[in-house]
């Protein structure tokens, strides 16, 4: 993150740029998140991350840390509102909402935020380019400055036993996706993680676009790739939370804007 936060420390003061909030009370914090969390879904369903009842996006409840807040089961993400969200704790017992949680969610997500305890929020979707790399059981490669953000930091779970259903297959993923922002999850999709909500959804939407750019690049002929030292300078300036954050800030003042019932 100090490459990023340097660049942003070298502009004038008297620009105005945002920067994550701070919080004075844990009810502040946790209407935060739950407000980025229903524009997260919101912006997912705008992008066409929806596969039927598929998909889920968590966070982290800032005060019982071994709860998450998640989108309801079978609810389109473009009607998700905050008043919607449903709070599991690490049972899977539905603690506050009206609906239920899709079983998946949780076994993926607790597991995940039980195994990492830097994780604020989790993203996971069936999204078309997404799957498509998935089902050929790769890696994204370092052919473009977006993709870097990645370089050396993401896995491939190379496996496919049916729906995760069970905390065992749970715990398989959590252990794939270890120290890293993000796993392919071979025949089926993509998962990403972040200290914000912001931060998790930006490296999903970065990440399915770059698999999209990669489809489209190996179709079309050999591709060039950027040297490992090249990568790996741009994934310091460009692969931190904080960057993820700023790239997203654009994304969520566009659907705050367009959908200000999310908020209700």
């Amino acid at each position: 993150m100090s490459e990023t936060r340097s660049i942003i420390d070298q502009l004038p003061g008297d620009l105005i740029f945002r920067l994550p909030p701070t919080f004075d009370t844990v009810e502040e914090e946790r209407r935060h998140r739950k407000e980025r969390l229903a524009a997260a879904l919101r912006i997912f369903g705008k992008l066409g991350f929806e596969e039927g009842v598929a998909g889920h996006i968590t966070a982290r409840d800032p005060e019982r840390t071994d709860h998450f807040w998640v989108n309801p089961f079978g609810m389109s993400f473009k009607h998700v509102k905050v008043s919607d969200l449903v709070l599991v704790d690490h049972h899977g017992t539905v603690v506050e909402g009206r609906y239920p949680v899709n079983q998946a969610a949780f076994v993926i997500h607790s597991t995940i935020h039980r195994a990492r305890p830097d994780v604020v929020a989790a993203a996971h979707s069936h999204s078309t380019h997404g799957r498509a790399l998935s089902a050929l059981g790769r890696t994204l490669e370092p052919i473009t400055q977006d993709v870097c953000a990645f370089y050396q930091d993401h896995t491939l779970f190379d496996d496919y036993t049916g729906l995760v259903t069970d905390l065992e297959e749970g715990e398989r993923i959590a252990t794939a996706l270890g120290p890293h922002k993000a796993v392919i999850l071979r025949n089926h999709g993509l998962l990403t993680v972040g200290s914000t909500v912001d931060a998790a959804a930006w490296w999903f939407i970065t990440m399915e676009r770059s698999c999209q750019v990669q489809l489209l690049a190996q179709a079309a002929g050999p591709t060039i790739p950027i040297s490992p030292e090249n990568a790996a300078l741009t994934y310091r300036q460009i692969g931190n939370d904080l960057a993820a954050w700023v790239n997203y800030q654009p994304l969520h003042d566009q659907i705050t804007r367009e959908q200000p019932d999310l908020f209700d």
